[in-house]
């Protein structure tokens, strides 16, 4: 008798311990964390590093941007703005001014943050093509900025910054780098994933299923629009300042219309509305390229073939689509 209360309640932890796997706040998170420390044993040079690093900011900026579109259904294809005003903002200030790092990025983080809220209020009355094209606005006015007020900017020959250095240590190494940007992106999703889960989380998804019924139900839609907007923005802010720092030098074009577009086109790729799913895009669209060197002329054309053939027969996204197919295995 007692034997069969065992083995009965193995299957019953068992299939307990799948269900906490499969939780994003438990399994997927504990899961990146594995990923992120595990892959250094799989890079193997300074090259395969910067890839990496490249790609967890990429990865930061697209948890936030999907906030925005995946789960409040707000495009934007200007927030490559700002991540260039927080990648300016911080080198500025700790090029020119002195400031300290860490209050260099905070500032530039709060100053994109009461940008954001500036604009957000009218932009987000728009829907649709107008709110597409209202933000692209914004990200070309951001853009004509940094190129022309050269005394401030460097203008289109970018701006050149000293090494990044907290409380006496010098941040320098792909190690050292690679670090910051992983527990960057985890604390990121950390955050991400704990809205979601929270009212604001099913306020925004409320608002993308139905904003009149959200309405209805009294949410207040224009304020979590506007919150939406305002974290994604910070989220950005961030992921630039470190970018800045990393990179050594920052220009214009990463505050440009191409890059919004990349940006919101790694959250599709990924799958919308599922913070995962965004980290996937970015890492798959920041690294392919990289593979596909090997095609020398028709690396865009074989990349180009690979992102159609992904959306027709993804069209939920890469992630999202097999996640969904594991699921169904899982259950038959």
């Amino acid at each position: 008798m007692t034997s069969d209360v065992h083995a009965s309640a193995a299957p019953a932890r068992r299939g307990g311990l799948a269900r906490a796997l499969l939780r994003p706040r438990t399994g997927g998170l504990g899961l990146l964390a594995l990923v992120i420390a595990l892959l250094p044993l799989a890079l193997p040079n300074a090259y395969a590093y910067d890839v990496a690093i490249n790609a967890g900011l990429n990865a930061i900026v697209c948890v936030g941007l999907n906030l925005l579109i995946g789960y409040a259904g707000q495009i934007s294809l200007g927030h490559a703005a700002f991540f260039g005003l927080g990648a300016y903002a911080s080198g500025i200030l700790t090029t020119r001014y002195g400031w300290p790092a860490p209050g260099a990025l905070a500032a530039g983080a709060v100053l994109v943050g009461v940008l954001a809220f500036a604009v957000a209020r009218p932009v987000l009355r728009l829907k649709g093509h107008y709110l597409a094209m209202a933000t692209l606005g914004l990200g070309v006015i951001i853009s004509i900025v940094l190129n022309t007020e050269s005394w401030i900017t460097g203008g289109p020959d970018g701006l050149m910054l000293d090494d990044l250095t907290v409380l006496g240590w010098t941040l320098a190494g792909d190690h050292t780098w690679y670090g910051i940007v992983g527990v960057t992106l985890l604390l990121t999703v950390w955050l991400a994933l704990n809205l979601i889960d929270s009212p604001v989380g099913r306020a925004l998804r409320a608002l993308h299923g139905t904003e009149i019924g959200a309405q209805v139900v009294g949410v207040d839609t224009a304020h979590y629009k506007v919150l939406a907007f305002v974290v994604s923005a910070v989220i950005a802010a961030v992921a630039g300042s470190l970018f800045a720092h990393y990179a050594g030098m920052i220009t214009p074009g990463k505050a440009g219309f191409m890059k919004s577009v990349e940006l919101v086109t790694m959250v599709v790729f990924g799958g919308m509305a599922s913070t995962f799913g965004a980290i996937v895009g970015a890492v798959s669209l920041t690294v392919l390229p990289q593979l596909l060197v090997a095609f020398e002329d028709y690396e865009s054309i074989v990349l180009g073939l690979i992102m159609i053939g992904t959306m027709v027969f993804m069209r939920r996204g890469l992630f999202v689509t097999l996640l969904d197919l594991a699921k169904s295995w899982r259950r038959s």
